[in-house]
């Protein structure tokens, strides 16, 4: 459709000075007559220097040069004055503000020049207060116009019909100007905030007009969406809606910096993560909904492929392993987190080799074979997702995941502007990300020590052994509990539990070397060393050899009692941990307490120590354990030793191995290691366990 043109007979009546001008030279094509009366009767169809030859007009001729030259809208509101012959004015000159609009007309291009007599408002303030109520409404309606600095200024009549007075829409989307807000023009508007649009404007247009403000995302020429932001003023005369004056314009550079603001802000919230888990899937939530409708991490395993063209790939270099997902209200349900693994497709490994963003754009229900794991394809093809961008996270110049940010329904596919902001909010979390991932190499390191001595109990004729070891549930809790059972040269059965102060590799570390001395002390003395004997030996071993650090242990001998009937003979001594749990055939769980405890390990080795001793009766069972089984954090630790002594008694019936399962599964806050190993008198047919 043809460009809409301004129509100047429309300002004939109006009380502000407006006059039109045509071609380079400034033709005055146009005057009214408020014109006329503000600068008296000058000649129309020369150019305006010839019009004005007061003193200063080549800086009003400069500012007709600049808005015809660049388009922009201009104003000078500091007075002007200009000679009058007017004999009703005592002064003889009048004070006036002016503004210059580029316009369109039947002339051609040109430039709208606005006028507002002054001289009422700098000479009397009572004269202003005459003013009649057309010039209040005319002035009212041009200083809307005025403050309208925007790329473009358009007019919205009362039946809805719009112009647009500065020329730019079809500049920026590539689509003629349309006077009316159809089908057609809201294409051209994103398509998630096309409600919102329709929504401000009716609320601003209901009841009693109000201004209308809102941000919204037009598609442009390029095919990208880019925010703008529209404010229009209402007119409203004798109580009616008369028209609406407006400008809109590009904010996209000033949105774009307060989203990677607002973005960078909650990415501190990923700091707070300890399991890589945790971490990832505060990532995913950084972009969602704000950037994408949906979001999935990946975590990478194996050789990264090739970056080089001449290097050889194999699909099995690597493989992505579904960690975190999160998804905007609306969509499906998200596919529960199992650990999926897959083969990383081609597209995927072109992310991770390039460390560069991968956009995918496909039907919707048509997504790619090989992109993410079958069941997120298929949560996919729910959603109607119709674009994927790969965004490979990188730390320390390797490529540690991959983020699959997906477009569903009728959400366009992003922008490169939008697909930088994604990248960068990702990147920017890396080095919480680092401190995430460092905290699980430790714990991994520390797991894979403690597997390696935590060996399987021996078999015993006549007894059953059950262990177990559990990590707790914190990124870096994990290092310093063990357990140990072994056989001494006269027979006897050693067991020992104990606990390394600290949760880190280095507890893991100094609790291997306490546990491979304590064996060493105890195995190599007679028969008549006693527990207290090798904890004495053990202590002033450490604090020699400089291995010293705070610990607590029970170690603990059995010994048939050699009366044929399946009993043992117990001596423990106890360095300031928890008490053993002797749990009776029949009868209550007792916890086996001395009534003055022994220091701990490591802060006194020259104090003595004692030896206790117990009889165990056939089918009685002796339980050493951590802390981690009975302490809660804010909890008095007499609830937990009696809430352990209640389960024992109640699963005191299972097998050993299931009464130890029990156990750990009645813990309420496993926040701590935990080990623990149990010991059952009396023929056992069962192997010994340990996990």
């Amino acid at each position: 459709m043809p460009e809409p043109q301004l129509t100047p007979e429309v300002f004939d009546r109006a009380i502000a000075a407006i006059a039109l001008t045509a071609g380079p030279e400034h033709r005055l094509v146009y005057r009214n007559d408020a014109f006329v009366d503000l600068f008296g009767p000058r000649p129309v169809g020369v150019p305006m220097r010839e019009v004005f030859t007061e003193p200063g007009v080549d800086r009003f001729i400069e500012t007709l040069d600049l808005v015809r030259a660049d388009g922009t809208a201009r104003r000078v509101t500091t007075p002007r004055m200009v000679e009058t012959s007017d004999e009703d004015d005592p002064e003889g000159h009048r004070h006036f503000v002016y503004s210059c609009s580029p316009v369109s007309s039947r002339f051609g291009p040109g430039v709208l020049v606005s006028a507002i007599d002054t001289t009422a408002e700098v000479h009397s303030v009572q004269r202003a207060e005459r003013l009649s109520a057309d010039r209040l409404h005319a002035l009212e309606r041009y200083e809307a116009l005025l403050s309208a600095v925007s790329q473009l200024v358009w007019l919205a009549r009362a039946d809805g019909s719009m112009a647009e007075l500065v020329t730019g829409w079809e500049e920026l989307t590539g689509h003629p100007w349309r006077d009316t807000m159809d089908e057609a023009w809201f294409e051209l508007i994103h398509p998630r905030d096309r409600d919102g649009l329709v929504r401000r404007w009716t609320e601003a247009a209901s009841g009693e007009p109000s201004m209308f403000e809102h941000t919204f995302r037009v598609r442009t020429a390029s095919g990208e969406y880019r925010h703008v932001a529209s404010r229009a003023v209402p007119i409203v005369r004798d109580g009616l809606l008369v028209e609406w004056i407006g400008a809109t314009s590009d904010v996209e550079d000033r949105w774009r910096n307060r989203m990677r603001e607002r973005m960078l802000a909650r990415a501190v919230a990923v700091t707070g993560a300890t399991r890589p888990e945790d971490a990832f899937a505060a990532v995913a939530d950084l972009v969602v909904p704000e950037l994408t409708d949906a979001c999935t991490v990946f975590v990478l395993a194996g050789r990264e492929p090739a970056a080089r063209p001449d290097q050889p790939r194999r699909p099995e270099e690597l493989r992505a392993t579904r960690i975190a997902s999160t998804a905007r209200p609306g969509l499906p349900p998200l596919p529960p987190l199992r650990q999926q693994s897959f083969l990383l497709g081609p597209e995927g490994r072109r992310a991770v080799a390039g460390q560069t963003p991968v956009l995918l754009t496909f039907p919707p229900g048509h997504v790619p074979p090989g992109l993410v794991p079958e069941e997120s394809s298929h949560w996919l093809d729910r959603a109607g997702t119709t674009s994927l961008t790969l965004l490979p996270i990188v730390l320390d110049g390797t490529t540690v995941a991959l983020a699959a940010a997906a477009g569903c329904g009728d959400t366009p596919p992003p922008g490169r502007a939008e697909i930088e902001l994604l990248q960068e909010v990702l990147q920017r979390a890396q080095l919480p990300l680092r401190q995430t991932l460092e905290l699980q190499r430790t714990r991994h390191a520390a797991l894979v020590l403690q597997r390696a001595l935590l060996t399987a109990p021996p078999l015993v004729a006549d007894a059953e052994l059950a262990a177990r070891y559990q990590p707790g549930n914190r990124a870096a809790e994990v290092g310093g509990d063990w357990y140990d059972a072994f056989v001494l040269p006269d027979g006897s059965l050693a067991l020992t539990i104990g606990d390394v102060a600290g949760h880190d590799l280095t507890a893991a570390t100094t609790m291997g070397q306490l546990r491979s001395m304590l064996r060493s002390v105890a195995y190599n003395r007679t028969h008549l060393h006693t527990p207290a004997d090798a904890l004495t030996g053990l202590d002033t071993a450490a604090d020699g050899l400089g291995v010293a650090t705070f610990a607590t242990a029970v170690h603990l001998h059995l010994a048939r009692t050699g009366e044929g009937d399946g009993g043992w003979q117990a001596a423990w001594s106890n360095a300031g941990h928890p008490p053993p749990l002797l749990l009776p055939a029949t009868g209550p769980p007792r916890f086996l307490d001395a009534e003055e405890a022994d220091v701990p390990l490591c802060v006194a080795p020259a104090e003595p120590r004692r030896t206790h001793r117990a009889r165990i009766a056939p089918g009685d069972t002796v339980l050493l354990y951590t802390d981690g089984l009975v302490e809660v954090p804010g909890e008095n630790l007499a609830t937990g030793l009696d809430r352990l002594a209640a389960a024992a008694g109640r699963a005191r019936g299972l097998p050993l191995a299931a009464l130890c399962d029990r156990l750990l599964a009645e813990v309420p806050d496993a926040r701590d290691d935990i080990a623990l190993i149990a010991f059952r008198a009396g023929p056992g047919s069962a192997a010994p366990a340990a996990r």
